[in-house]
């Protein structure tokens, strides 16, 4: 008697309905992976203390004169101002500098811009960055810093080439 109470307690009171599974339609062939039968091959502990881990080389950097000091930009002393000729689809004159870094270091420079008045024993900013059709120019001068000036009459990215806003034509 007891029990049949008990199992009157513990049985639900609504019975629940019972699930008719349907099947799942089959994904389209395109959708479904391929797995390979064969495993993985992994080194075995013997292969990696031989050595068959070769480590990936380093970077190399682009600036490496700024990069050694850690610095965005060093002030240096031109030696010479002279002109390039771009690799080999280009054709052009590009301005460039020999400058001796406050480190001690000497790099060639690219002078970006129209016009410069960068001549020898000027001091300049130096920041990173190459110019890519110039072989072994890794640096750009900064326009407007130091004894560079900016460029004249420019009127779009100004402030990449040290030009102050044209003052408002007055009517």
């Amino acid at each position: 008697m007891a029990v049949t109470m008990l199992r009157r307690f513990l049985t639900p009171s609504v019975r629940m309905p019972l699930s008719i599974s349907t099947p799942k339609p089959k994904p389209p062939p395109s959708l479904v992976r391929q797995f390979s039968s064969t495993p993985t091959p992994f080194a075995t502990y013997n292969q990696v203390a031989k050595g068959c881990r070769v480590a990936q080389r380093a970077r190399k950097a682009v600036s490496p004169a700024l990069r050694d000091v850690n610095a965005p930009e060093l002030k240096g002393v031109c030696l010479k101002v002279g002109i390039t000729k771009p690799k080999k689809p280009n054709s052009a004159e590009r301005k460039t500098a020999r400058v001796r870094l406050s480190t001690g270091r000497v790099v060639t420079c690219y002078i970006p811009g129209e016009g410069h008045n960068v001549q020898q024993h000027s001091v300049v900013l130096v920041r990173g960055g190459r110019s890519q059709d110039c072989p072994g120019v890794r640096y750009h001068l900064v326009r407007g810093a130091m004894d560079l000036g900016g460029v004249g009459n420019r009127a779009t990215s100004r402030s990449k080439y040290g030009t102050k806003k044209p003052k408002a034509a007055t009517t």
